[in-house]
């Protein structure tokens, strides 16, 4: 009844967080429920003591993370930075280049820092325009977002500063450029298969006679008229962060650079706690940054920091929350069979990471929610059978990344319904090319990427 409970209340979070409701509310109702096939009636301590503690400690870890990058896109998105790097990529490539002009201005901006929200409201009034010349059908704009946003700047580049690459790095004791040649090869697999598939269903179309076709335009903000600043301004801070974050991460915050033993009063070690401090550090250098090179853009600063730690509070919550429940089911005499089952699916435990990630993941409709979930039940198990195996942890943490960005955009991903809101266009219209795109081709790449750290490749 247990093992039921569980898996009836992962059908009842994917069927009603596809029907819009709040996983703030959905999540420790489901854990409850499991709890109580489980056979245990300890509601309240289980509430107070399980559910809320694993939320506050995620919220703890990650808070600083989640609260830069949603200041830095704001600033980016406020100071028409990002409008002015989609820009210039969408008009030095052109219209004959109009779907790869759209994926890399997405792309050159998530990898940057900026958050994949802001990425789609930055780049759509472009895509229209260029798919618009170029006479591709409209209903493609959605998968090329995706493609440069939701996929391999958010997960398989090396150095990415999005939360996902993030949360392996205190179960591992890695940084966000763990395993470059695996991300990059996995990165390679997803913009090059994406970017075919998306231009072959364009040459599909073009050639039906399709066209762009009749829509009806949502109005697009003023601002987007504006004078946008100079292009190598805006781009400053982003590169500014990759490097910094690089320096920090690999040459400041790690053994041997100093003495860290004063960190035991903390209950922290640099191996778990730097590659959080250089991003931190990173972060901060960038806002800073933007702000200066934007300071007649922007004429209000403190109220664009003020809207970016307000929606931050809600991207972590919504995350944390997910992280609760996982707890919960963790703690469940019943998910020992279930935990076993995964870690037993291979002697590889590449493999078993990517299963349990990607179907939690999917499940959740969160990327972010899947792995934190898998990692804080699996991932010391994980550690261990990989450290037997000769396995880098540089590994484990890549091949996180990757799996949580599969299965994640499913058709109740609030980013893919946000999306698609934002383009004006349907799930029936639109979505078959965002799962080719950020489903099944990233898929494709998260088995790459097991074969490849299973060859001892990094």
């Amino acid at each position: 009844m247990g093992v039921i409970g569980i898996f009836l209340s992962l059908f009842l979070l994917m069927y009603f967080a596809y029907k819009g409701v709040s996983v703030i509310i959905l999540t420790p109702l489901l854990a409850l429920l499991a709890l109580l096939f489980s056979g245990s009636i300890d509601i309240l301590p289980v509430y107070t003591q399980t559910y809320m503690s694993s939320l506050a400690n995620f919220v703890g870890t990650y808070f600083p993370i989640f609260l830069l990058g949603a200041i830095f896109g704001k600033v980016m998105d406020k100071s028409g930075a990002a409008k002015s790097i989609a820009n210039v990529i969408a008009r030095k490539l052109g219209k004959e280049k109009a779907i790869l002009a759209v994926v890399l201005s997405c792309a050159v901006l998530t990898y940057g820092g900026v958050s994949l929200f802001v990425v789609a409201f930055a780049v759509y009034p472009i895509a229209v325009s260029l798919f618009k010349e170029a006479g591709i059908p409209k209903r493609l704009i959605p998968g090329a977002i995706a493609l440069g946003s939701f996929t391999f700047t958010m997960t398989a580049m090396p150095g990415t500063p999005q939360v996902q690459n993030a949360i392996p790095m205190p179960y591992f004791g890695t940084t966000t450029w763990a395993a470059p040649i695996l991300g990059i090869s996995a990165s390679l697999v997803m913009l090059v298969l994406g970017c075919y598939w998306l231009m072959y269903r364009a040459k599909k179309g073009i050639a039906a006679g399709e066209g762009f076709g009749e829509h009806e335009e949502i109005k697009i903000d003023e601002e987007v008229k504006l004078k946008l600043p100079n292009f190598i301004l805006s781009l400053t801070p982003i590169l500014l962060m990759l490097v910094l974050n690089y320096i920090l991460s690999n040459y400041v915050f790690i053994e041997g650079f100093m003495n860290w033993e004063w960190l035991d009063q903390y209950k922290t070690t640099i191996a778990a706690s730097g590659g959080t401090w250089s991003l931190i550090v990173a972060l901060i250098v960038a806002i800073v940054v933007a702000m200066l090179s934007n300071l007649k853009v922007m004429k209000n600063n403190l109220h664009v920091i003020n809207e970016g730690a307000t929606d931050s509070l809600f991207a972590i919550l919504n995350t944390a929350a997910a992280v609760g429940y996982g707890n919960v089911i963790a703690t469940l005499g019943s998910f020992t069979v279930i935990k076993n089952a995964l870690l037993g699916i291979s002697s590889n435990p590449l493999i078993a990471e990517g299963i349990s990630i990607s179907c939690l993941s999917g499940v959740t409709g969160s990327a972010t929610g899947g792995m934190s979930i898998s990692l804080q039940a699996l991932g010391d198990n994980l550690l261990q059978l990989a450290t037997s195996s000769g396995i880098s942890p540089e590994v484990l943490h890549r091949v996180a990344t990757v799996a949580c960005g599969g299965l994640d955009s499913l058709p109740h991903n609030g980013a893919v319904i946000t999306l698609l809101a934002v383009c004006g266009l349907s799930h029936k219209k639109s979505y078959f090319d965002i799962f080719m795109v950020s489903v099944a081709i990233p898929t494709v790449a998260l088995v790459v990427t097991i074969i490849l750290g299973s060859m001892g490749i990094v």
